[in-house]
């Protein structure tokens, strides 16, 4: 299991920019955080005790749901309040950096608008966004809007499928997903053949979205 992955997924919990003020939360110096990624090593009990929301399978298998239940429940009510018919919300790119992480909700001043679309009603779409640049060109232009479900568990990536990748240092990306030369790393593959495939660590990654529809208007 990648202990790394799962201090980021937390640090991004709690809304902490740096991992010197992650470690300052923990009560560690940044330097024994930055060893414990090195070593793949977690102290956990020092995170259970700190982090009291977080699920204590999750932080030992990376498996399951990564909020206690008792904290999920409020986190769904809140989502809930938020689109009570349950319309698929098409938010701002920006917006959706942290959906890989099992918290993640979506804030009302991020959503353009909410829609209600026949045709993903059995699809379980978690949200929408629009397609900037033409990398995937021609299987999506510009201006495109790609609806998609969030994937838990890397066990359920689909090779070669089209799906949206949310990375610290590029954003958010929209590419087709194989495997990397090794185990920590995926691939990524434009539609467009001016655009050559490159490897992004899966430690850089913080959430995973596949594609399941489009709408395009002319």
């Amino acid at each position: 299991m990648d202990k790394s992955l799962i201090l980021n997924l937390i640090k991004l919990h709690y809304k902490f920019k740096t991992d010197s003020d992650f470690a300052k939360f923990l009560d560690i110096s940044p330097q024994m955080l930055a060893n414990w990624k090195t070593r793949n090593t977690i102290d956990y009990d020092l995170i259970y005790t700190k982090c009291v929301d977080i699920d204590a399978n999750w932080l030992l298998t990376g498996k399951g749901d990564m909020i206690r239940p008792e904290y999920n429940s409020i986190i769904a009510r809140e989502s809930k309040s938020l689109n009570s018919e349950n319309n698929i919300p098409l938010v701002n790119v920006n917006a959706i950096g942290g959906f890989g992480n099992n918290a993640f909700s979506i804030d009302s001043k991020d959503v353009k608008e909410y829609y209600v679309i026949p045709k993903f009603k059995n699809k379980r779409v978690d949200f929408m966004i629009e397609v900037e640049g033409d990398s995937m060109y021609d299987k999506y232009s510009p201006g495109d809007i790609v609806a998609c479900t969030i994937i838990k568990e890397s066990s359920f990536l689909q090779w070669y499928k089209v799906h949206v990748i949310a990375t610290r240092e590029q954003g958010i990306i929209i590419k087709r997903l194989e495997p990397g030369e090794t185990s920590d790393y995926l691939t990524m593959i434009s539609d467009n053949q001016r655009y050559r495939p490159f490897t992004v660590p899966k430690s850089e990654i913080t959430g995973i979205a596949l594609v399941v529809g489009m709408i395009r208007l002319e």
